[in-house]
């Protein structure tokens, strides 16, 4: 036996397969920003990395991308846009206000605390 030596079993996980286990936390009624997530994923300045892999996801996963919007608190889509009116939609039924495509981040922003992070993160 080698003194010193690390051992650990723990998966390495891709960027993006961080990106989807983060998302995936995002709690029903609850939204995140894209810059929010990546910094959650270790991937600060990388938003538009975010978008990115909530595009690539297998459908299977069937992640909450509707909880995910801007840093201003404004769904990205084009308002005239069916993505848009899917994702307005999808957030109202949570009980999300959304006002002419704007979300009030004061009332509606996930916010976890340090435990969760520590304690659900596997990465």
């Amino acid at each position: 036996m080698r003194t010193g030596a690390v051992v650990t079993d723990q998966k390495r996980f891709s960027p993006m397969e961080k990106i989807w286990f983060i998302v995936s936390m995002i709690p029903h009624g609850r939204v995140s920003s894209y810059g929010k997530i990546a910094d959650l994923a270790g991937l600060p300045g990388r938003a538009r990395y975010v978008s990115k892999a909530l595009k690539s996801a297998p459908d299977i996963m069937a992640l909450p991308w509707y909880r995910v919007i801007n840093s201003q608190g404004r769904i990205s889509f084009d308002e005239h846009s069916q993505p848009y009116r899917e994702q307005m939609e999808h957030l109202r039924n949570e009980g999300v206000v959304v006002n002419r495509g704007k979300i009030r981040l004061q009332e509606y922003e996930w916010q976890p605390d340090i435990a969760t992070l520590v304690l659900q993160l596997p990465f």
